[in-house]
């Protein structure tokens, strides 16, 4: 395994759907390394999770977890997973807002409006069908890697651009206010 290189933003691969992956080109050692590295190199930079094309590849796979990460301590765990060729479905009408960061957008932040409770269909590594029901910070996790996935960066997404703060000025004089806010979907 070996860390990739995190593509910033700017670069146009971030602005591209990433393509649908076959079976025959999931189970091709280049993929499965693809999918190792990509783990590695969330883990190594701290991340929640990491999209192919923020390591300038346009494959639909993405990687998820949440281990005791420093970057997001309020974040609920999640497992290790991969998911490739997602789709999301909003299980609600229901809405949060929550304040994001992206490995491809450094030391920036802003409020970003997303469903509540979301199922993510997807394939695991080994191409096995999947069905994934996410709530509350863990389904905004996955709705930010899928938006990856098809060109959209969280700050598209954006609203009100008075929230955008560096990491810095969040954790000064924002982070107990939305930590509050948040505090029934962190669970």
């Amino acid at each position: 395994m070996s860390r990739l290189a995190i593509t910033t933003v700017g670069d146009p691969v971030l602005r591209t759907r990433a393509e649908e992956i076959s079976p025959e080109e999931l189970r091709s050692a280049a993929v499965q390394t693809l999918i190792d590295d990509m783990i590695e190199t969330m883990r190594a930079a701290g991340g929640a999770g990491l999209a192919a094309n923020q390591v300038s590849s346009l494959r639909r796979v993405a990687v998820i977890e949440v281990d005791h990460n420093p970057r997001y301590p309020y974040k609920p765990p999640i497992p290790l997973t991969v998911i490739v060729n997602p789709t999301i479905e909003p299980l609600s009408d229901e809405r949060l807002l929550i304040n994001e960061g992206c490995l491809s957008v450094p030391d920036l932040r802003g409020d970003v409006e997303r469903f509540a409770s979301v199922r993510v269909l997807h394939l695991d590594r080994e191409g096995k069908s999947c069905e994934t029901v996410v709530r509350g910070l863990t389904a905004g996790t996955f709705q930010h890697e899928v938006d990856h996935l098809d060109g959209v960066l969280f700050l598209d997404r954006v609203r009100d651009p008075r929230t955008f703060t560096t990491w810095d000025q969040f954790e000064r004089h924002h982070k107990d206010a939305f930590l509050q806010r948040i505090a029934p979907y962190a669970a």
